[in-house]
């Protein structure tokens, strides 16, 4: 992959977030707009690592690597949920959730929900945008998937930070649902070329292991928060129907880009 093409999918993935807030601002997405868009980009993104970042680290570097990057990518944005709950969540139908409910009534969060999801995406991105920039200069068609997923991820997921924020109420919505999107954005953006020009060189178990980490970053999210929240909006269930698609293409895709290596 040309470096003018790796600048185009980074470019397009850091807009796609502010592009994602401005239309929650723009107009409300309704419910049903709001599970198939969450839904795809859930789909798209299991597709992602599921058939090129986990096969790629485990072929850069090898198996054990591979697992470990994965868990090591799972536990940090794992570590970060739980620091901003201070350490326990559960949900609605929990057994555990009275005792919860009665602890934060003593003890606030360090953040709501829009902190832990946006605050999230935020941290995955800068792993994801690295992904994007090692895996155009070492294998292009992964840089080029990933990218595409993550374009379709970045505008639904800041569509559902909007439409969160917008939901809690309170000041400073604007600036909070902007503010947020365009931190994802430039993340995304400096740590893809960050990737292709600093990491390229690096050794290949780091590589791998790089890979890995941003494919448990991105397997959290997607099972902790995107899928979730699709579900919750679903109607005759939209949600499910759209992240089948979605994985759908990226396999699709991923299998159309193998094709000439054989």
């Amino acid at each position: 992959m040309d470096f003018p093409v790796l600048l185009a999918i980074a470019l397009a993935g850091g807009l796609a977030s502010p592009i994602g807030g401005a239309l929650s601002l723009w107009k409300r997405p309704t419910t049903l707009a709001l599970s198939i868009a969450v839904g795809f980009a859930g789909g798209a993104l299991l597709g992602a690592f599921a058939f090129e970042l986990l096969p790629r680290a485990a072929r850069t570097a090898s198996l054990p690597v591979a697992v470990l990057g994965f868990a090591l990518g799972f536990a940090c944005v794992y570590a970060l949920d739980l620091y901003v709950h201070r350490g326990a969540t559960a949900g609605e139908k929990a057994s555990q959730r009275k005792r919860l409910l009665r602890v934060r009534r003593r003890e606030r969060d360090r953040g709501d929900e829009v902190t832990v999801l946006a605050g999230g995406t935020s941290a995955e991105e800068f792993v994801e945008g690295l992904t994007i920039g090692v895996s155009a200069a070492t294998e292009p068609a992964v840089g080029l998937i990933v990218g595409l997923a993550i374009i379709v991820d970045n505008i639904s997921e800041a569509m559902s930070i909007g439409d969160l924020v917008r939901e809690k109420g309170g000041d400073h919505q604007v600036r909070r649902i902007l503010g947020w999107t365009s931190l994802i954005g430039v993340n995304l953006f400096v740590s893809a070329l960050a990737g292709w020009f600093l990491l390229r060189g690096l050794p290949k178990p780091a590589l791998g292991l790089l890979l890995a980490g941003g494919a448990g970053a991105m397997f959290y999210l997607t099972v902790a928060e995107l899928v979730p929240e699709a579900d919750a909006h679903q109607f005759r269930q939209s949600s499910a129907i759209a992240c089948a698609v979605g994985l759908l293409v990226i396999f699709t895709l991923s299998q159309l880009a193998a094709q000439p290596q054989r």
